[in-house]
């Protein structure tokens, strides 16, 4: 199986006739900060909403579909696992009413009638069995919210970017946004020329990690018969090699890029020369909309 191809994470598709890939450079930058800022100190509320909002989009965004169903399912399933385990991870496995201090001291005779468990099972005892107590908090709850809608969102907006947006438009997009710092003479042309370095990198390491399972899987290992112990050996031999295997590939393109000498990088080139179109100029609207509707939701609604 060509994982490359398979679970295109963090490569643009060319081709394809996503409304995505038409939308100014900046404005999906904006957007993404969006959706990765504003579930910091948010409720339930906000990020289940931002989560649904991201999958609408990814449903209407005229991508193939054969390029992110994929990826989708493994990331839902992924943070459903994640938040599911941090329920049960962080609920009360035990109810402590030890009384640490004399309830007496105090005239005032404080009363909270709310429950803030969600689900509880007493204890029972079944033969030699004894199950419970255990209780689901509302906390744990809305920790496992959290969790799962924060790897979701911040996993798919950025895929999302990086499958309609070239390597080069966002460097030039987020040159735009630094300009400022140049006053300051900030080296911002090296920064940023280290970001796309490092966004092309992305598919050399997907590649490499595709190579090791395949050479793993055609030695067909027995892992039965190996044992625990060597199983466990077997692993880090497998996730050492791939770690050298991409210090190697750095290790390449940096004696490529010191062989030139020293390199002059104009972020400026990479700017897009396309015409704007009646379709680009509505989309970027609907954008900017979309970032003050975001911004004023955010605002009235998504607080703790």
């Amino acid at each position: 199986m060509n994982f490359v191809t398979e679970l295109s994470l963090g490569q643009y598709v060319d081709g394809n006739k996503s409304w995505l890939k038409i939308i100014d450079c900046r404005l999906k930058l904006i957007i993404l900060s969006i959706f990765l800022i504003s579930p910091i100190w948010s409720g339930p509320i906000w990020r289940i909403s931002l989560a649904a909002v991201l999958l609408l989009i990814t449903f209407i965004s005229l991508l193939p579909f054969r390029i992110w169903i994929r990826s989708i399912t493994i990331l839902l399933f992924l943070a459903l696992f994640i938040g599911i385990l941090s329920i049960f991870a962080t609920s009360n496995i035990s109810n402590l009413d030890i009384l640490i201090r004399d309830p007496n001291e105090l005239a005032i005779n404080l009363t909270n009638d709310s429950n803030w468990n969600v689900f509880e099972i007493s204890l029972k005892k079944i033969g030699f069995l004894s199950i419970g107590p255990y209780s689901i908090s509302r906390r744990a709850i809305e920790l496992g919210i959290k969790t799962s809608t924060l790897i979701f969102t911040v996993v798919q907006s950025v895929n999302l970017v990086l499958l309609t947006t070239l390597k080069e438009d966002i460097v030039w997009a987020l040159s735009w946004f630094l300009n400022p710092l140049r006053r300051f003479k900030i080296p911002i042309e090296k920064w940023l020329f280290q970001l796309l370095l490092a966004l092309r990198f992305i598919p050399l390491v997907q590649e490499e990690f595709q190579n090791i399972i395949k050479s793993v899987s055609v030695r067909s290992i027995n892992y039965r018969k190996l044992g625990l112990k060597n199983s466990f050996k077997v692993l880090l031999s497998i996730i050492e090699r791939i770690f050298l295997n991409i210090l190697l590939r750095v290790d390449q393109g940096a004696e490529s890029l010191l062989s030139k000498g020293n390199l002059q990088i104009k972020i400026n080139r990479f700017r897009p020369l396309e015409k704007p179109r009646i379709l680009t100029i509505f989309l970027n609207l609907l954008s900017i909309l979309f970032i003050y509707i975001a911004i004023y939701l955010r605002k009235q609604y998504g607080s703790l």
